[in-house]
């Protein structure tokens, strides 16, 4: 377990986790945190999608405005870190995957 798992984290994931529309997640990210920090976390999720297409660092600094230093640290958690990157991703790609083949 992480050092900064505790009982005021886990009510934060338990939060995410009841959320079931985008406007949900709007207005709960509107409220518990800054519109810089809710970008910032919307670039590196960017960053890690571009990443996980092998897009180069060039192409991904282009597209997202995201520094060099940002994305090397999205690869390194992306590579090496809990997976928790891959894991949303993996996840996206599936029901896109399931969206399309129910939709034709």
């Amino acid at each position: 377990m992480s050092h900064w798992h505790n009982e005021s984290t886990d009510l934060l994931c338990d939060a995410l986790l009841r959320l079931k529309t985008r406007e949900e997640c709007y207005a709960f990210l509107d409220d518990v945190a800054t519109v810089k920090e809710t970008l910032d976390l919307a670039q590196r999720l960017s960053v890690a999608r571009l990443l996980d297409e092998g897009v180069s660092y060039l192409a991904i600094r282009e597209a997202t405005g995201a520094s060099t230093a940002t994305i090397s640290r999205v690869n390194k958690c992306y590579e090496y870190g809990s997976g928790g990157y891959r894991t949303v991703l993996d996840r996206m790609k599936e029901e896109t995957k399931e969206n399309k083949e129910k939709n034709g």
